[in-house]
């Protein structure tokens, strides 16, 4: 029983449940063990291995597939881009493909362009980046954006 929780431990935490042999073995083992505490098979080495080993190719038939699908299940939301909170008012004109309009950030000067035409003066949001470009949308003036932006 020991061993099989020793082997599913290496699988989620060295292997980080990459691959199933270790996971199916150990958990096989474990049930083994488990079965033959209560009684319900001999303690014997030749009952061990086969039950371990028949074990481990049932659970791998069954669990397999299930398995294979959680792991490779894509994730269907875009990951949160750390500037999603950055709102800035636009120094220039900017649309999909301008290239004139920068904002310093983080001593980078990033290109600034949107989907849809924006104004000089207009409040925005950083939506989404690329390699030295932000994508940006209207924004909300809030007053507190309001009066950041009136002290710089």
């Amino acid at each position: 029983m020991t061993l099989g929780v020793l082997l599913l431990v290496i699988e989620v935490a060295v292997f980080g449940f990459a691959t199933f042999i270790l996971f199916f073995i150990g958990l096989a083992v474990f049930l083994t063990g488990l079965m033959m505490q209560f009684g319900w098979l001999d303690v014997t080495m030749n009952v061990a291995l086969w039950s371990s080993a028949l074990l481990s190719l049932g659970l791998a038939l069954v669990l397999w597939k299930p398995l294979h699908l959680l792991q490779n299940r894509a994730s269907s939301q875009s990951p949160q881009s750390d500037f999603a909170q950055l709102t800035f008012r636009l120094s220039g004109d900017v649309d999909m493909a301008s290239d004139d309009v920068v904002y310093p950030y983080s001593g980078i000067d990033w290109k600034v362009r949107s989907d849809k035409p924006l104004r000089q003066g207009q409040m925005v949001r950083v939506v989404r980046t690329e390699v030295s470009v932000f994508w940006v949308e209207a924004a909300e003036e809030t007053p507190a954006a309001r009066e950041q932006h009136e002290n710089k």
